[in-house]
């Protein structure tokens, strides 16, 4: 079994020496355990607020990324369409130097 060591001043010690000390400390529980209480939700606000703020980063980032994919993709598109148009135009050009009896080396 452990020990709880209460330190006090001799003022409140003497003010409290003759009383009960146990229905002193079971009167003031309540009033530790509001406090303790009060403590632990003011921290979870700040831990709720610390990750709202991280939340909000995050989504922002991701909307970044999201908008640069979808910015490669139709760019992708764009360069595929450009290299079919210029594969059409190749063989056209390569088909009129045929015609003109132009060979190859």
């Amino acid at each position: 079994m452990s020990s709880v060591i209460i330190m006090i001043d001799r003022e409140k010690f003497k003010n409290i020496k003759n009383k009960n000390i146990v229905s002193l400390i079971e009167k003031s529980l309540p009033k530790v355990e509001e406090t303790l209480k009060a403590e632990r939700e003011g921290f979870l606000r700040e831990k709720i607020a610390k990750l709202e703020g991280k939340l909000e980063k995050m989504s922002s980032e991701i909307e970044e990324l999201r908008e640069f994919y979808e910015k490669a993709l139709r760019d992708g598109e764009l360069m595929m369409a450009e290299k079919e148009k210029l594969r059409k135009e190749n063989e056209k050009l390569r088909a009129k130097l045929k015609e003109k009896g132009v060979h190859k080396s």
